[in-house]
């Protein structure tokens, strides 16, 4: 367990602490060492296949054979992958090679890839075809000898060179993976980290969990998130087994915990806003899961008592390698099921953390300030020089940080105890998080202005009674333009990743300001949470199950102007909505439909038919001997 080092007495007052002490170490080189010791041990359980260490080290040579000399030490390479073998094979396969991981999602989105593309030097992407922007399919494209079985496994993957020039920016020298986070200029920032800031990391995940030969260890947070590479490299390292997720199981808490139990899966990470649906409700007594590292969001209670597994509240920016500090809470503590926000608790070995105020002074604890971080955690910064220097900054003079050269400005507001545990407070600037990922408003806005139809777009955060975030876009429309909300959403879903697609859109002439002539967000945000449109029927001779799905769809995406016709990723509905669509109709019915239900239907018509036809099956008598 992570423990903090007593703070000199200079320092003792003031808002700064210490991990334990830490070395970094290898990454890849660990994993090898699995590969030589056991070579026939569990390496990835995808679905029915169980692929050996063996296995996986073969794959990642035929990887990198067909790469050939295309793709060497320093090149970027953008991975359009899903959680899978192949995933694992790549990640492996381009750590040997010395190239850079950039991984992106299975569906990034065209115009977005290509943004990424323009701006940074990346060698090619891989992937299926289709997922590909036109560049990179106009270009050569070299066939893969990738893993095509298993949950969500690719058709076929290729790796495509563009047929144009490459961007400019390249990584800096060491890096192991890059990781693209939210940029206020409408395209994306790519964070560079080397391998020794990773090991550390995984070295606090393999001692802090147990993670070792004969365990099972989750792959499930989203790809482009990432948090998957402590998943992904915390079981390759340990001698441990990946267990690749169904896509259904990150949005509905039912299929989750049945997931854990079938799978046998004993470590997991996952997102907060995915677990705390499980800790609103009896934990299940038969899994063996016993570590959940949580993070992405802030946390709004602690486990019950019932919950069987150590919940780790985790924080960290990517730019700080996954996380920096973490808080461990059990169903045998005397707060459990407490509904206050635990702190997101201590830093770990090798990470200092500072809380200082607008002149970058440390603060004394009890009082709010910035959190800065520093340490063997930090990034080697953005592939981007001047971006690096803004935010990764030496640290104050006066302040007695021994071995920190730099200090990263997180932008989150948080405060310090006497005891030296860190409670988070909110951000400090205009960016938010949204199902675990950061988003930066402005870059959600210049995705709506590059449609020619839109003159300017302001997007605010609105928030439901439970806390949860969602973005509204408040678009003025171009001179004589008459766009319709379905159509920009549309639009501009091939720019953003889906947790930073606004929940609704409103049309307006003009944006109130305020005193300095800026625009008045909070005033904006209030119009927005005012009822717009009018409600399209009054359900009239409607079945149970449309009543019950329209009224749950105006309600969680605050548009009640939404008919049964529509189509709910159209409307608005994300993964996050969708998974709190499916807990409301289980509320209410009885009845648990599974995600595939609502996101394969032709409109809302239609699953709630699925609905009506679950509840005539549970009333229908079943014939005796059945």
């Amino acid at each position: 367990m992570t423990t903090l080092t007593p703070p000199a007495a200079a320092t003792a007052a003031v808002s700064i602490a210490h991990g334990t002490g830490a070395e970094p170490g290898a990454v890849l080189a660990r994993f090898e060492d699995r590969l030589r010791r056991t070579p026939h041990a569990a390496a990835v359980i995808d679905g029915t296949r169980t692929w050996t260490y063996q296995d996986l080290g073969t794959a990642a040579t035929g990887l990198a054979a067909a790469l050939g000399d295309r793709v060497g030490p320093g090149d970027v390479v953008g991975v359009c992958l899903d959680r899978s073998t192949a995933l694992v094979v790549t990640a492996v396969a381009l750590a040997r090679t010395g190239a850079v991981y950039l991984p992106l999602g299975p569906r990034p989105g065209p115009r977005r890839t290509q943004a990424v593309t323009e701006d940074l030097d990346v060698a090619c992407l891989i992937g299926d075809l289709d997922v590909l922007p036109d560049s990179h399919r106009a270009g050569e494209l070299v066939p893969l000898p990738l893993p095509t079985d298993g949950v969500n496994a690719p058709a076929g993957a290729v790796a495509a060179f563009a047929a144009g020039g490459r961007g400019t920016r390249r990584a800096p020298e060491g890096t192991l993976y890059a990781v693209l986070t939210s940029g206020s200029t409408g395209r994306p920032k790519a964070v560079a980290v080397a391998e020794a800031s990773l090991s550390v990391a995984l070295d606090w995940y393999r001692t802090e969990t147990g993670l070792a030969p004969g365990d099972r260890q989750s792959l499930l947070i989203g790809v482009a998130f990432d948090p998957h590479l402590l998943e992904l490299w915390g079981g390759l390292t340990s001698g441990a087994a990946l267990v690749p997720a169904p896509d259904d199981v990150r949005w509905d808490a039912h299929v989750l915990t049945d997931w854990w139990r079938e799978a046998a899966v004993t470590v997991s990470v996952a997102a907060t806003p995915t677990v705390e649906p499980l800790l609103d409700r009896p934990w299940p007594r038969d899994l063996r899961l016993r570590h959940l590292v949580v993070g992405g969001d802030r946390m709004r209670r602690r486990p019950g008592p019932d919950v069987t597994a150590t919940v780790h509240n985790a924080y960290g920016p990517a730019e700080a390698t996954v996380l920096a500090t973490a808080y461990a809470m059990r169903g045998t503590d005397a707060r459990a099921g407490d509904t206050a926000p635990p702190p997101i608790g201590t830093p770990l070995p090798g990470v200092t953390v500072v809380v200082t105020d607008e002149d970058g002074r440390a603060v004394a604890r009890g009082q709010d300030g910035e959190l800065r971080i520093g340490g063997h955690c930090l990034a080697l910064g953005y592939l981007d020089p001047e971006l690096t220097a803004r935010r990764f900054t030496a640290p104050p003079e006066d302040a007695e940080l021994p071995g920190v050269e730099r200090l990263y400005r997180t932008g989150d507001r948080v405060r310090m105890t006497a005891d030296g545990v860190l409670e988070f407070l909110g951000r400090l600037d205009d960016q938010v998080k949204i199902s675990g990922v950061r988003i930066e408003p402005a870059e959600v806005e210049a995705a709506f202005e590059q449609d020619a139809r839109v003159r300017s777009a302001v997007v605010t955060v609105q928030r439901d009674p439970a806390g949860h975030a969602r973005l509204v876009a408040h678009v003025r429309p171009a001179q004589g333009a008459r766009p319709e909300s379905a159509e920009l959403l549309a639009a501009v879903r091939t720019w953003l990743p889906e947790q930073a697609v606004p929940g609704a859109v409103r049309l307006v002439d003009g944006y109130p300001l305020d005193a300095n002539g800026k625009v008045d967000r909070a005033a904006l945000a209030a119009e927005g949470s005012a009822p717009t449109g009018t409600v399209a029927d009054d359900l009239t001779g409607a079945t149970p199950g449309e009543r019950l799905v329209l009224t749950a769809v105006r309600d969680l995406l605050g548009r009640p102007a939404t008919t049964l016709g529509d189509n709910f990723t159209d409307a608005g509905g994300t993964s996050v909505v969708a998974a709190r669509l499916l807990a409301a109709v289980e509320r209410e019915t009885g009845v648990r439909p599974r995600a595939h239900e609502l996101l394969r239907s032709t409109d809302l018509r239609a699953f709630a038919a699925r609905i009506d036809t679950l509840l005539d099956q549970r009333r229908t008598p079943r014939p005796a001997g059945a």
